[in-house]
């Protein structure tokens, strides 16, 4: 008997599996098979193998037998879900549809092609193994500056951590107050100005809105100028605050707009928070996307933050380094190994099929490294500690912080199948603000959910009228209750939000930049073109 499992679940688990073996070997013998209800085997090819048939269903009823062992065993909550998570790669990993001779599919597409499919798969498998990764999209399908991270603008500002891009105007009339983008530091700017029909970007300047984007810098192994041992203070003092006090200085105003994405919203919440303790107030409104402040609920990411590994990252990069792109990669991935590893480790290697285009997926795969005393101080102080929501728990640049002096409107959107950051997460940064928040409960996942745009009339999102009482439900679950659904794209009405907030129009100014920061080079810069060794 496995140690931690009680007699009578162990006892249930083995008469479960042993029935559905029996049940499995008597449909066998009788040719009655049905294809299981599993993407991963929902080709013809295996509806016409009887030995690919009985492989997978074989293989679906010892993954639940391991899921439910695990499920069961006497143990703390962290270890009990680091067991799962370790189960559920295995899992994952033994899959018939992973290998060429119990891939039904594969085998008929290899005797189809007369082994091209298999030449080709080879092809592909050295192709990424020069690369360092999986393709899971046609990377050269997308060019910078030409047919992605494409909207017309200049660079402004540039430092050691990051180049200021302003935008051109796309309305003859924007608004008096500028709109500063934070994209996270850990991924390229770009997901926010991606293609023509879906960028975030260009949607905010067609509406009027005078943007400024943060291109962060890519850092090198091969950099000599000493970035690897950059930390957070100088992310928020030369990173966050200096691009505020450029777009200010441009503009011309005293308050500006800011948003941030994901850690790019716990950067710029962190950044506002310095600046208030320093009794400055340089944002008017604040837009918050799939952002943790409240790192109590980190979902499945739980399952690699520990004491023993903040430790081991602080010895890593005690005296500077760099955390890879290729490892952060790596990890999300393997968040979700079936859609993001096996699916096309069958589809790539042994098919020899090419992923088509999708600048989604191009984005992705292009990774950016960090300095690692930024990273192990984001662990430490977020992850492990939590230490952000807590006012006065963090020192940044020698200011004791706290986000609850932050008292500007802010408006949160959520993704409600977000793995990285669950939506109640995102939530929980109402009670972390000090001032009037809109919450919007956006369809999908932590990247699909947000480049949303209205056009495509794809998803919906769970909001409130703005005023209704029922906006300040006490925690999330209640809520989203009673939060009525809307069709379509939450962007309209993330703009309808945002111009009550930004000031009279005026009419758009033809030049970029100013006297003080003049143009530097063409957007999209040459930052964001830095590939990650």
């Amino acid at each position: 008997m496995p140690p931690g499992i009680s007699p009578d679940r162990l006892a249930r688990i083995q008469a479960d599996f042993m029935g559905e073996c029996q049940a499995l070997f008597d449909q066998a013998r009788q040719g009655a098979l049905a294809p299981p209800d599993d993407r991963r085997f929902s080709s013809p090819a295996w509806a016409d193998s009887p030995q690919g048939l009985f492989a997978a269903h074989a293989y679906l009823i010892g993954a639940r037998a391991l899921r439910r062992l695990a499920e069961s065993a006497d143990l703390g909550d962290d270890a009990r879900q680091r067991l799962q998570f370790a189960v559920m790669q295995w899992i994952e990993a033994a899959s018939p549809a992973n290998f060429l001779a119990t891939n039904p599919e594969a085998l008929a597409t290899a005797w189809r092609t007369q082994g091209e499919s298999l030449l080709k798969g080879m092809s592909n498998l050295l192709g990424d193994m020069q690369k360092g990764h999986i393709s899971q999209t046609d990377e050269s399908a997308f060019v910078l500056g030409e047919n992605i991270a494409a909207s017309p603008g200049a660079v402004v500002f540039q430092n050691a951590l990051m180049q200021v891009i302003q935008y051109r105007p796309l309305a003859r009339q924007v608004h008096a107050r500028p709109l500063l983008m934070v994209p996270p530091c850990i991924n390229k700017f770009y997901i926010l100005d991606l293609q023509a029909d879906n960028s975030f970007v260009r949607h905010a300047l067609e509406a009027g809105y005078a943007v400024y984007m943060i291109s962060w810098r890519n850092p090198l192994a091969s950099d000599t100028d000493g970035i690897e041992r950059a930390g957070w203070d100088d992310y928020m003092q030369d990173g966050v605050l200096q691009a505020i006090e450029v777009v200010r200085d441009i503009s011309g105003q005293d308050q500006i707009n800011a948003l941030g994405f994901c850690v790019g919203g716990t950067m710029l919440a962190s950044a506002l928070a310095l600046a208030q303790a320093r009794g400055e107030d340089p944002v008017a409104a604040l837009t918050l996307l799939t952002t943790f402040l409240d790192f109590r609920d980190t979902g499945i990411l739980d399952v690699f933050v520990d004491e023993c590994h903040a430790r081991s990252r602080e010895q890593q990069f005690g005296d500077g380094g760099l955390m890879t792109a290729r490892e952060l990669g790596t990890t999300f991935s393997f968040l979700r190994p079936s859609e993001l590893v096996w699916n096309y480790v069958a589809s790539n290697y042994m098919m020899g099929q090419t992923p088509r285009a999708f600048d989604l997926l191009a984005w992705n795969a292009d990774g950016t490294n960090l300095p690692g005393p930024f990273f192990a101080w984001y662990f430490r102080n977020t992850y492990l500690e939590n230490r952000l929501k807590t006012p006065g728990a963090v020192q940044v640049c020698g200011q004791s912080i706290d986000l609850g002096a932050l008292r500007m409107p802010a408006y949160l959107y959520a993704s409600r199948e977000d793995h990285i950051v669950p939506w109640a997460s995102a939530y929980a940064s109402r009670g972390v603000l000090g001032g009037d928040t809109r919450f919007v409960l956006g369809e999908s996942g932590h990247i699909a959910g947000v480049i949303n745009p209205p056009a495509r009339g794809r998803r919906g999102y769970w909001a409130y009228d703005e005023g209704d009482r029922r906006d300040a439900a006490v925690d999330a679950q209640a809520w989203q209750r009673d939060a009525p659904r809307h069709a379509g794209s939450w962007w309209p009405d993330w703009l309808r939000w945002l111009s009550g907030h930004s000031g009279r129009k005026v009419r758009a100014k033809d030049t970029l930049g100013n006297r003080r920061y003049r143009t530097l080079e063409p957007a999209p810069g040459h930052y964001v073109r830095v590939r990650a060794e």
